[in-house]
């Protein structure tokens, strides 16, 4: 059996599929050790679902992600060409604060004493000018054995059009033992600073991930037959079918008689675990690809061409505009260090349920980015947080409650978070004067929400979309108890809430299909007017071709190295374009009339084209896919049922300033058709979504909620 597990700042979220049932638990994160967290959630729900046989896990991960903006990882030491040592400390000329006359950048991940170069020189031809000498090896093994690493990285000059020279000094290196990354392997793309900072990131995580991801395999390899006696967590499972049952698997995607794990990459396929062991830095934004996956499913389930991914966790919330297909880009920035490897464009701010808020030195409240985490957590999980949270502030508004957190599994403290709401107000009586208890709950979700309705404009205003042509699809624990507010703000018409919310990014995990990439850097110019077109051009058409055909071959072998069925793998073809004299390029798919899409892009992204100006390719890309079947949601008769029936009880709420009666329905009765008003909050295992004054809440035949505002029902 198959599950896929995400695991977050607080919880970590196991979802297995089985006959047309989606079963889900959550468990407590363990941030000291995120493998124990999965395999306590793995063994629960294998229990509880009496799961027959060898386990695979499919697992997003944030291992890689918590190292790096933590800078716990491994002690590196970065070989590259001789006089290009400081590369990783120039960087770029671009600063982050443009005004601030005392900014620092972030100390570089290998310190100047563990960089070492290498007499070696390939030209921007390719061709080799200088190889590395046996003495200069072996002088740098000496070198190396000193400097006490625990992992190399080595990055040559315009080793991605020749790497001959790299993998000499490579081949000498393995004799330490040690794991290496290569420049080569990771990422054989130009941009020398990009490239040498992804390959540091891989060796600063390589260890770790490594050994994360050993013991986790080990673990899932004891999770056999024996350990599905029954007992474990409750968990949670729709009883009412809401998906069809799947097709088999692919053979390809079959594991060993003692499982096996899959990891979540950034850009939204899956990879074995080896591959992951060895390029973490595909890895770093895991989880947050799997709630765009699922949303992107969702979506064309729904007949939705454009909707924002909203994904509200404990610590984050990640934001992703999907316009048919969610956009992926090679341009991110973590901890302030460039991770050019592909990734779904996501944006994250920290933003969750456990965010910590407090006041800052002008008085102003302050929400995150910190986070209460999984321990303590926040105040009413009654686990030694002394700090307010947007959980805490949700609880006192009443708009969660402490009965059906976790379907009654795990009852919150409402008086300990009073209790500290209240000491915080005395304690800082000067800067908030004689601000309520419930006020100061209201302020804090106030600045929480509007730290993400900017994350969300960011995604859409800021790049030329306007948000009122999509829906906002919203999941995550939090998710639903913001979406309406959020959605008032940006004139979203709608919002959809799955089912099982708390749960959807594992549920995206699970669905993800295997996914290749690869580039290679050419630099090929191309006339773009008169008689030069492509029909004309056929020896541009047959290089490119041959070019591609190349990158092919060799992926599709590493897919069959990896375990996969590389002849089901359907590749997808992309040309990154500029014009010639830009500095940065477009990507554009490789088909007979790329010159017009890039001029279309172009027009897009910056206002202004030039038809007939000269264009240049700069990188091939490659995607191979093996597609995993997905599952079809379920359609239920509409009736429109009597939501009296799903009502559990009434009790205040806080909108507006100012207490509501408010119904609480259980969404595991709600059926489908219901119709009903605000205010509301619906109740579930994963989740709990509030409906306010102003809006509208139906369930529609595939059984998620879709909130609409009063002004638009």
């Amino acid at each position: 059996m198959r599950l896929g597990v995400d695991t977050g700042g607080t919880f970590t979220d196991c979802v297995v599929l089985e006959h047309g049932e989606i079963k889900i638990l959550k468990v407590f994160s363990t941030p000291e050790d995120a493998s124990r967290g999965v395999l306590d959630g793995v063994r629960r729900l294998a229990q509880a679902c009496q799961l027959a046989g060898p386990l695979e896990i499919v697992h997003g991960t944030t291992v890689g992600t918590n190292s790096l903006l933590e800078r716990r990882g491994a002690r590196v030491a970065l070989v590259t060409t001789a006089g290009f040592a400081d590369v990783i400390e120039i960087g770029r000329q671009a600063r982050p604060r443009l005004y601030d006359l005392e900014a620092r950048q972030a100390p570089p991940l290998v310190p100047r004493k563990l960089r070492f170069g290498v007499r070696e020189r390939t030209a921007a031809d390719g061709t080799i000018l200088e190889r590395p000498s046996t003495a200069g090896i072996a002088a740098l093994i000496r070198k190396l054995k000193r400097s006490h690493a625990g992992s190399i990285a080595v990055c040559f000059l315009f080793s991605y059009l020749n790497p001959a020279n790299e993998r000499a000094v490579v081949r000498a290196l393995k004799g330490l033992q040690l794991p290496i990354s290569a420049s080569h392997e990771i990422l054989p793309e130009f941009r020398e600073y990009e490239r040498l900072a992804t390959v540091v990131i891989n060796a600063f995580l390589a260890p770790k991930m490594g050994e994360y991801l050993k013991r986790l395999e080990r673990g899932v390899a004891k999770a056999t037959t024996p350990l599905h006696g029954g007992g474990g967590g409750r968990g949670w499972w729709a009883p009412n079918h809401a998906y069809d049952s799947t097709t088999p698997w692919p053979p390809s995607y079959q594991g060993g008689e003692s499982g096996r794990v899959y990891v979540m990459q950034s850009s939204g396929g899956i990879t074995t675990a080896e591959r992951a062991a060895r390029e973490p830095v595909r890895t770093i934004l895991s989880g947050p690809a799997g709630g765009v996956v699922a949303s992107t499913w969702l979506a064309k389930q729904l007949g939705l061409s454009r909707v924002i991914s909203f994904d509200m966790g404990g610590t984050s919330t990640d934001v992703c505009l999907i316009d048919g297909l969610p956009r992926t880009t090679n341009e991110i920035t973590l901890g302030g260090l460039p991770v050019a490897v592909p990734v779904l464009d996501v944006h994250s701010v920290g933003a969750g349920g456990g965010s910590l808020a407090r006041l800052d030195a002008g008085g102003a409240l302050r929400v995150g980015p910190e986070s209460a985490g999984a321990k303590p957590g926040p105040i009413c999980y009654n686990q030694g947080g002394t700090q307010p949270t947007v959980t805490d502030a949700n609880l006192l508004l009443g708009r969660l409650d402490p009965d059906y957190f976790l379907a009654g599994e795990f009852r919150l403290e409402h008086r300990a978070a009073e209790r500290i709401f209240a000491e915080f107000l005395r304690r800082h009586s000067r800067q908030v004067g004689s601000k309520t208890v419930p006020e100061l709950a209201a302020d804090i979700v106030a600045v929480s929400n509007a730290i993400m309705e900017k994350a969300l404009r960011v995604i859409s205003v800021e790049r030329g979309h306007d948000p009122r042509g999509f829906a906002l699809i919203c999941f995550g624990g939090g998710g639903g108890l913001h979406a309406a507010d959020l959605a008032r703000s940006l004139r979203i018409p709608k919002v959809v809430v799955p089912r099982n919310p708390g749960a959807f990014s594992a549920l995206g995990i699970l669905l993800s299909d295997v996914v290749k990439d690869s580039v290679q850097s050419v630099f090929i110019s191309v006339s773009d007017g008169g008689r030069d077109t492509l029909q004309r051009s056929a020896g541009l058409w047959r290089d490119l071709e041959n070019r591609f055909a190349i990158l092919e071959r060799a992926a599709r072998g590493q897919l069959r190295e990896e375990g996969f069925s590389a002849e089901m793998a359907r590749p997808a073809r992309r040309l990154d374009l500029r014009y010639a004299g830009q500095s940065y390029e477009l990507s554009v798919p490789f088909r007979s009339d790329f010159r017009e899409l890039f001029h279309q892009q172009h027009e897009r992204a910056y206002g202004y084209s030039h038809p007939g100006r000269p264009l240049e390719i700069v990188n091939l890309r490659l995607r191979l896919t093996v597609r995993t079947p997905k599952p079809q949601l379920r359609a239920h008769r509409t009736r429109h049922p009597d939501p009296v029936r799903a009502e559990v009880k009434t009790k205040p709420v806080w909108f507006s300033g100012r207490l509501h009666e408010t119904r609480l329905y259980d969404r595991e009765r709600l059926e489908a058709g219901a119709h009903f008003a605000g205010p509301a909050v619906v109740v579930e295992y994963s989740s709990t979504t509030v409906v306010p004054p102003d809006y509208s809440c139906e369930v529609d035949k595939f059984l998620n909620l879709i909130l609409i505002s009063g002004s638009d029902s």
